[in-house]
């Protein structure tokens, strides 16, 4: 593991590899799972204020479901707030686009200028799962393998872009530029010294 600031890295961070490759994957993470993505404290607000803006962005069963359950559900299994699904399927803010692949509705309300909220940071993020206690007072970085993903993983290593290097823009969004620079130069140490795979 690797301690940046006050956070714990995985090291599978710098070893694995990664390029979301969604022509192959059709943006699967959005519709798999049983739980909609995680959801933090400070986002339950944000979507409520943007709903409205977002609502053209949206298909008709996700605009059913976000009115029906609400902008956020709670999560009783993982303990979390985590965006609605359509019939334990979907998330609600997707939608699919021309060639099939499934879109974030938030991300083009944000791409379209309609709204400043880009998505639910967990969905920047992922592969990148954090995990917070704040009892034991810390917050961990952990790379989230799923088989869906071995598209991406396969792209990744034939272009060596560690985990790491490709959520660059989501890393820096969540914990700052300053994070991501100490991370990359933890990462450079780890490889000059042969600590990595």
């Amino acid at each position: 593991m690797i301690i940046v600031q006050d956070k714990i890295v995985s090291d599978d961070l710098v070893n694995e590899h990664f390029i979301c490759n969604l022509e192959a994957c059709k943006g699967a993470c959005c519709w798999e799972g049983d739980s909609g993505a995680p959801l933090e404290e400070a986002e339950l607000p944000v979507l409520k204020e943007i709903y409205e803006a977002v609502k053209p962005f949206l298909s008709p069963a996700g605009i059913r479901e976000i009115e029906k359950q609400g902008t956020a559900v709670w999560y009783e299994i993982s303990r979390e707030w985590g965006t609605p699904l359509i019939d334990n399927g979907p998330c609600a803010y997707m939608t699919i686009n021309a060639k099939g692949i499934a879109q974030c509705g938030i991300e083009a309300a944000w791409k379209a200028g309609a709204i400043d909220f880009r998505k639910p940071i967990s969905c920047h993020l992922y592969p990148i799962r954090v995990l917070k206690n704040a009892a034991a007072g810390y917050e961990a970085l952990n790379y989230d393998r799923w088989d869906i993903c071995s598209a991406a993983c396969e792209l990744g290593k034939k272009e060596q872009v560690p985990v790491y290097q490709f959520l660059k823009e989501a890393i820096v969004r969540k914990y700052g530029a300053d994070f991501y620079e100490e991370l990359d130069g933890a990462a450079k140490f780890m490889k000059e010294e042969g600590l990595t795979d």
